[in-house]
């Protein structure tokens, strides 16, 4: 049994050098890869990102409460190098805008009744 196929002898392609598609079409597909891409992307980070502060916030108010009664609110920061290394750290802070350091919440804050158990324990 021979590996050629008879069908294909004697064929030559026309235009073997020219492209199937033309540089603007494959430019433009590039193009519309790439938004789909960011589309499916970004609303997924912005999402996280908006969970996170949130959370850090709340966890962070709740703490607050817990060990600086009197302070007058809270703030939480997210800090390369913060006192408790990377990650959410929450502040409390005073009548006269002073923040004090309460507690590192980490690079993924927990929910605040998460926080309580581990402030009792």
């Amino acid at each position: 049994m021979s590996d050629e196929h008879p069908e294909l002898s004697g064929y030559e392609p026309q235009d073997a050098d020219r492209p199937l598609r033309s540089r603007r079409a494959l430019t433009l597909m590039r193009v519309v890869v790439v938004l789909g891409l960011v589309a499916l992307i970004v609303p997924g980070i912005l999402t996280t990102l908006q969970v996170a502060t949130t959370t850090a916030a709340n966890t962070c108010r709740v703490a607050t409460q817990h060990f600086y009664p009197d302070s007058v609110g809270s703030d939480a920061h997210f800090e390369l190098t913060g006192p408790g290394g990377l990650g959410w750290q929450c502040y409390a802070v005073d009548r006269n805008e002073r923040e004090t350091y309460v507690l590192p919440l980490g690079i993924i804050p927990s929910a605040p009744r998460a926080a309580e158990a581990g402030i009792h324990a």
